[in-house]
């Protein structure tokens, strides 16, 4: 297969896409991810979203309570102006169990992207077990917990995100094997003498090449990544034929073979609220913004 190399845009050009596409009171930056864990006992999914705009920085849990209507929820500020309030610790019941969430991010690297890039955690405490660990301080956050691994590993069943940019649409999930993230580059060519195409490549090597997007702004195809099966499906109708900066490109990045090999849309594709039988996806919009 072809290589591809990655394009990165400057930090300040991807907060100026950011900005830009966030003037539409339509999109939001986030990042949504949706974890299986045991917590208060039971096998429950936490819903984490990572949210940014031009005023707030905010990281929201969502524990739900597969027995009864009542859930769990907080937040916790990123874009405080106090440095002590860059770690912390919140407490709260479920079940009538006492749950601790405790977090650092006063070194943490941040970018365009809600979800920080490294140099930081947050731990979920249930039954002295770390049943939840997000970021890249694991030792620290044992440390500071003084709690065991949970015996139950949390289990990644969803994400969705927002992204934005002009040609390049770069972001990272999980495929194939394991808990290695792997790095998702679509590039485009929408405007030119020739038909608008685009390029799907996973880690630096290309996978999908879709060629006149008037035809095919729909479908989906299967790929291998670490010598497993791997979905990818697209509808970037938005692209081609709504208003500038108000067109979203839909992409689903799912495990398994295709049951579906007419395409469709990702919305249908990557339900969050379907059981851990299902298998891990990745749903992405992408904003096209000039």
């Amino acid at each position: 297969m072809k290589s591809l190399s990655f394009h990165t845009l400057p930090a300040a050009s991807q907060g100026k896409l950011t900005e830009d596409a966030t003037t539409n009171k339509n999109v939001q930056n986030f990042v949504t991810c949706v974890y299986q864990a045991k917590v208060s006992g039971l096998c429950r999914n936490v819903t984490v979203t990572w949210l940014k705009n031009l005023m707030s920085h905010t990281l929201n849990v969502f524990v739900e309570n597969p027995c009864g209507e009542d859930h769990y929820t907080f937040k916790i500020d990123l874009k405080t102006w106090q440095f002590w309030g860059k770690k912390g610790l919140k407490s709260f019941k479920v079940d009538g169990k006492l749950v601790d969430v405790f977090w650092d991010f006063r070194t943490a690297k941040l970018s365009s992207s809600p979800e920080p890039c490294s140099d930081y955690y947050v731990a979920i405490v249930s039954d002295e077990e770390v049943v939840l660990l997000l970021g890249d301080q694991k030792n620290e956050a044992f440390k500071r917990t003084k709690s065991r691994p949970s015996l139950v590993d949390s289990v990644l069943l969803h994400k969705k995100e927002s992204v934005f940019g002009k040609k390049y649409f770069c972001s990272r999930t999980r495929l194939g094997h394991g808990r290695r993230e792997h790095d998702i580059l679509i590039e485009t060519s929408l405007s030119g003498p020739s038909d608008p195409e685009m390029w799907i490549s996973v880690d630096g090597v290309l996978l999908i090449r879709v060629g006149n997007l008037h035809w095919r702004f729909r479908g989906n195809e299967s790929v291998s990544v670490e010598n497993q099966p791997v979905q990818i499906f697209w509808d970037v109708h938005d692209w081609l034929y709504s208003d500038p900066n108000s067109g979203q490109g839909i992409f689903v990045f799912k495990h398994g073979e295709s049951e579906d090999n007419g395409g469709g849309e990702g919305r249908s594709l990557c339900d969050e609220d379907c059981g851990d039988n299902k298998e891990f996806c990745h749903l992405l919009y992408a904003w096209k913004v000039e």
